[in-house]
């Protein structure tokens, strides 16, 4: 990377960090009202909020969102929607773009974080990774999300991939909270986000559209436990095949 390039880099990225803390002080006023209210009320409180929030931010920094296959969700119906990971900008992208009211796991110290850990807090499962009863307390809170009507949003690698490979190896809570809940699963695939925000160089980042693709939903009426590394393996295959295929 030449010089101009890696320093236009590093203006952009600080560029953006201060125009999201600006908006995001604006957004805080009505996560910290949703506080008040249970779910399912929070959540569609929420949800609209970090859209107009996102449609405003991610354009300006000259990121918009593409979707394609909004006609998978049908109304009424609420899905376990697992999405790959391979940026921090994942983030801010998948949730508001889910067509309806959704919650995702999020990590506890995210929430610690001054200021933005209201609206963490306010759209978010927390868990303490290193607690297990806070694990299993996650896997309640994930059955009560999906029995109220909510969409659970989940990143089944658990953590970014920074591999040159399209995915890394699944986990398999999203699948166990789907079986249990008899909830269809809807495999999505976000590209784009990488190029933005890169793991290295660090604090650098570069504008580009940002795809945001929904695949056909996969029932899981029927099954039962024994059948989660199955549906885990087949989730898999037609994600890795997509991103392969689409990348």
């Amino acid at each position: 990377m030449n010089i101009f390039k890696r320093i236009a880099g590093h203006l952009y990225f600080f560029a953006g960090m201060i125009l999201f803390v600006a908006t995001m002080l604006v957004v805080m006023l009505p996560a910290g009202i949703a506080l008040f209210f249970p779910e399912p009320r929070r959540a569609r409180i929420i949800h609209p909020t970090y859209k107009i929030w996102m449609s405003i931010f991610l354009p300006l920094v000259g990121c918009p969102v593409r979707r394609k296959g909004k006609h998978h969700f049908k109304k009424g119906e609420n899905y376990v929607v697992v999405v790959n990971h391979n940026s921090l900008v994942d983030i801010p992208v998948s949730t508001p773009w889910i067509p309806g009211p959704n919650k995702t796991l999020a990590k506890v110290e995210m929430a610690r974080i001054p200021l933005f850990g209201i609206i963490y807090r306010a759209g978010s499962i927390l868990v303490d990774r290193k607690a297990d009863a806070s694990r299993k307390e996650s896997f309640t809170r994930m059955q009560e999300t999906l029995r109220l009507g909510i969409h659970l949003c989940l990143y089944p690698e658990g953590t970014r991939n920074k591999s040159t490979a399209p995915l890394q190896p699944f986990y398999d809570g999203a699948f166990i909270a789907a079986i249990r809940a008899q909830k269809p699963i809807v495999p999505a695939v976000i590209f784009g986000t990488k190029e933005i925000l890169p793991n290295k160089p660090k604090l650098w980042a570069r504008p580009k559209t940002i795809r945001y693709h929904f695949l056909e939903p996969i029932p899981t009426k029927g099954l039962s436990m024994s059948d989660r590394h199955e549906l885990k393996e087949k989730v898999f295959r037609i994600m890795e095949s997509y991103i392969i295929q689409h990348a």
